[in-house]
């Protein structure tokens, strides 16, 4: 790949033009395991931007990759510190961070005031674009629950980390040649013993629990409530809250307890989870433990061409082990929430 500048009438990015980026070194007291070898990178085409970013293609050492720019003001000192403060916090836990459902961290660097990171490159684009391509209501339930399974599996691992995501939505999940999903993006990441120092609300109205839009204390349960506005996602096709702001949205999660409306089509069994995942009492929420083995119950139905069992509502344990009868062994252990 030949390698390119960026666009010159982008004033941020002229830093790069100045100077070759081959020539760029690391002091060595910044040296760290994660410090890219700029010799290496060549740069593509851009394919997606931000406020203060662009991501790029790129090959880095003979792979491809994407490499996320975030340009560092310096006439903001607020601005300053937040884009500085999520550079290390992303860097820190991507770089600690290694599954199959999780992006994979390559390298990055840090030349003031243009800071990079460097990842697997995820040729598919986001669950987000993928599903604009889509009729309405048009995923089969065999799609839905690889891609859900995909997506809680990463979370699953995530949350074993300790770490809470905070801004989880189909725009930060990524597809790769086969159609694989990996939890992307934590830039407003944050280990759960440290969340507590968090000023304010972080992630996107749209997929935001109503406790962190009333910016109240909360767990790892607001990344449970994004994945039931994920889910349901998955049923439809469609974005959240369409034809209301994001701020529209927000107070009608918070204010008036309302979520997307559920297709009348919906397998019930998955509708029950979507909306134990968005219960607005955090505690009534499963854990992602408990969704994987969920849906890996309900995976198994479907291959062997059982339905899925046909529940609503707060049922026993004992009722969805006897509606489970022959799909799956009366020895397997189901979540069940009150």
């Amino acid at each position: 790949m030949e390698k390119r500048r960026f666009d010159s009438l982008e004033s941020w990015s002229m830093i790069l033009d100045s100077e070759n980026v081959d020539a760029w070194e690391v002091p060595p007291e910044e040296h760290e395991d994660w410090t890219a070898d700029l010799s290496q990178l060549f740069i593509g085409n851009k394919f997606a931007s931000g406020a203060h970013s662009r991501i790029y293609r790129g090959i880095y050492k003979q792979r491809a990759v994407a490499v996320k720019m975030v340009r560092i003001p310096t006439h903001n000192e607020e601005t300053r510190e937040l884009l500085e403060q999520q550079f290390k916090s992303e860097v820190a836990l991507l770089s600690r961070l290694l599954h199959p459902n999780i992006v994979q961290f390559i390298a990055a660097c840090k030349k003031p005031p243009v800071y990079c990171i460097i990842t697997e490159y995820m040729s598919q684009g986001t669950l987000r674009m993928y599903l604009n391509k889509k009729l309405p209501y048009s995923l089969s339930t065999e799609t839905i629950l690889r891609l859900a399974l995909d997506i809680s599996r990463g979370m699953q691992y995530l949350h074993s980390q300790g770490v809470i995501h905070r801004d989880l939505k189909s725009n930060n999940l990524l597809l790769n040649d086969e159609m694989r999903v990996k939890v992307a993006d934590f830039g407003t990441s944050c280990l759960e013993t440290q969340c507590r120092a968090s000023k304010g609300n972080m992630g996107t109205y749209r997929w935001m629990a109503p406790e962190m839009i009333k910016e109240k204390p909360y767990t790892r349960k607001v990344d449970v409530y994004s994945f039931g506005i994920v889910l349901w996602e998955l049923t439809t096709a469609l974005l959240p809250f369409q034809g209301m702001t994001p701020v529209q949205a927000a107070f009608a999660v918070s204010e008036k307890n309302e979520r997307p409306p559920l297709p009348d089509n919906c397998q019930p069994a998955i509708a029950s989870l979507i909306k134990h995942c968005w219960s607005a009492n955090p505690s009534k929420r499963p854990d992602f433990n408990d969704i994987v083995a969920l849906l890996e119950k309900f995976d198994e139905c479907i291959k062997d061409g059982l339905p899925l069992p046909s529940h609503s509502g707060l049922v026993s344990r004992s009722a969805i082990l006897e509606r489970f009868k022959g799909c799956i062994s009366m020895s397997s252990s189901i979540p069940v929430y009150v």
